[in-house]
């Protein structure tokens, strides 16, 4: 949560010309309702039901650049399937830039909570280990969007280049 996915993912795509894929807004258009709603409704394990089917239909498509949600990690299966289709990269950024991004977005459903900051490191802390498991780890402190995208296309691009 908060460390750029969504923006990253819109100038990546526009820099190599893919489509941009947002799987949250993929799951809301899928859903008729946003994320926030699912999971008040329906709850997580529906929500992480619905990511990981819509994951798998949109995997396998070339050219496109997918901003998964920062909770796409908890599934082995979600790991396998980005795996198998692309390469997975970790925007790492500390938990206090994080939570600064996002503390005051009503649309971030597990921080609606009485004490949002603990629950951001909780959950942080749950998923660090799992993030850096991506492909390609890239420390986003004190990068800009257009930066960060920079360090992607380079990082990628040398990747293949073996």
């Amino acid at each position: 949560m908060g460390a750029g996915k969504s923006t990253v993912g819109r100038i990546l795509s526009k820099k190599l010309g893919f489509r941009l894929v947002d799987l949250d807004t993929e799951i809301e258009d899928n859903q008729n309702s946003p994320v926030t709603e699912i999971f008040q409704t329906k709850g997580e394990q529906y929500f992480r039901d619905v990511e990981t089917r819509i994951l798998k239909n949109i995997s396998g498509r070339s050219n496109q650049v997918v901003s998964t949600g920062g909770g796409i990690v908890i599934r082995d299966e979600n790991w396998d399937i980005m795996r198998n289709n692309g390469v997975t990269i970790y925007l790492k950024a500390t938990i206090e830039t994080l939570f600064n991004r996002v503390r005051h977005k009503t649309t971030r459903p597990l921080l609606n909570v009485k004490n949002p900051f603990q629950k951001a490191k909780v959950i942080f802390s749950d998923r660090e280990k799992l993030y850096e498991k991506s492909d390609i780890v890239i420390d986003r402190e004190g990068l800009e969007p257009e930066q960060v995208a920079e360090v992607i296309i380079t990082d990628v691009s040398d990747r293949f280049k073996n």
